[in-house]
């Protein structure tokens, strides 16, 4: 209802005031994006990063932004800081050697959190590839340090992923996205390694709860195994384990009502998904699924339900290659909050989506064609801002830039 007042009052006004004859200025320009609810300009905020994969808001109005191929950079003031952040541990950045068949998904550095408590105890967290664990073309690894002055220090590790590759040169998809939820809980997303999705399905990785492949976990902020995850108790289980059956996860949000945790991830071809986690539940990878080989077409899954796995509860078909996701809160676009914001790499794209009572009841694509989404953020001036990847194959590649949308004004 409120699509159809706002357009009905737009087009009075522009008629009743063209019939008087007046000049009408109505605060639109060519880069004004229309969208049902708030109309947006695209404003870049920071050039010059290579393949950035996630961003950090400080509490100073700083942000904190990783690149995949090691760096974690500073943008102060609308400025990217010519100094990398000094004091991060050694990261496994492979390069075109860890890429996966589409060249998306490539080894080094990856996310970075706060502290729920980071204004009082300035610790930071870091997800990576490292070179400890159980493959040596790496492993998830994260690591927490003290963030002052520009450095980071008193850096320990506190998991490291027993997730091994497949193999092959191929043994991408890491995953390695993280959040706090309400009650302090590290969650952390770890893919499926690339594992091949034939044969015997249910012997797949994602399937073996020995493993932390295709799964998500949960920890408490210092690394602890907490009592009450599902598989604590469970013989032969890796106890960090809070979900499994995924295949890689590339984004995860909380809910800030509800304190539910989002989760997103890659399909193979066609069914791209979003899922809300429940402890203990089989999200279904390889067995059951939306999506089709590369190339082939052919059929990869027994069917799209089971009875013993949980659905999505939206997906992509074709997929848009989902990334970086959040729920909004903030001010700047009122009628937006508590929908769910999800970028695309593949669609170079950014999805609005409506939640009711944990089903999706709408889905609105603002952006299109502006590059490849790989975060979206919401800054604490109420902005979103989007990070966007550079060429899907190269490692260095040429810079990109951060954006951010700001409503547009017709007072």
């Amino acid at each position: 209802m409120k699509v159809t007042m706002r357009a009905i009052s737009l087009l009075v006004v522009l008629v009743v005031w063209g019939c008087l004859g007046g000049e009408i200025e109505t605060g639109y320009s060519e880069s004004t994006i229309m969208s049902a609810f708030h109309d947006f300009e695209l404003v870049t905020v920071a050039e010059g990063l290579v393949h950035p994969f996630a961003m950090q808001f400080l509490p100073d109005g700083d942000m904190l932004v990783t690149e995949r191929p090691g760096r974690l950079r500073i943008v102060r003031d609308g400025i990217l800081l010519e100094k990398p952040v000094e004091g991060l541990p050694e990261i496994l950045a492979l390069g075109r050697g860890a890429v996966s068949m589409d060249g998306r998904e490539q080894a080094g550095l990856r996310d970075v959190v706060l502290h729920p408590d980071f204004t009082n105890n300035r610790m930071l967290y870091l997800s990576f590839t490292g070179s400890e664990g159980v493959d040596p073309l790496g492993n998830l690894t994260i690591v927490r340090g003290r963030f002052e002055n520009d450095q980071l220090t008193d850096v320990e590790e506190i998991f490291t992923a027993v997730a091994p590759g497949n193999g092959t040169d191929r043994s991408s998809m890491w995953g390695a996205r993280m959040v706090f939820d309400k009650a302090g809980y590290l969650f952390v997303t770890i893919g499926d390694r690339q594992w091949p999705s034939e044969g015997d399905l249910t012997a797949h990785p994602a399937q073996n709860l020995s493993t932390h492949n295709g799964t998500t976990v949960r920890l408490h902020d210092d690394g602890r195994v907490p009592e009450d995850n599902p598989f604590v108790a469970v013989p032969g289980a890796l106890p960090e384990i809070w979900t499994y059956g995924h295949r890689n996860a590339q984004g995860i949000a909380v809910h800030p009502e509800t304190g539910q945790v989002w989760l997103n991830e890659h399909g193979p071809q066609g069914g791209d998904e979003l899922n809300l986690l429940q402890p203990g539940l089989n999200y279904g990878w390889p067995v059951v699924g939306y999506g089709v080989n590369y190339g082939t077409g052919l059929r990869i899954h027994e069917g799209t339900h089971q009875d013993d796995t949980e659905q999505p509860r939206h997906i992509w078909v074709p997929s848009i290659g989902i990334s970086g996701m959040l729920v909004y809160t903030g001010n700047q676009f009122p009628d937006w909050k508590g929908d769910m914001f999800v970028g695309g790499l593949r669609g170079q794209r950014l999805e609005r989506i409506t939640l009711s009572d944990g089903n999706v009841v709408n889905e609105e694509t603002l952006i299109r064609d502006v590059g490849r989404i790989r975060d979206v953020r919401q800054g604490p001036d109420g902005y979103i801002y989007l990070a966007v990847d550079g060429d899907a194959r190269g490692f260095d590649g040429d810079p990109t830039h951060l954006m951010r949308l700001e409503p547009v004004s017709y007072d």
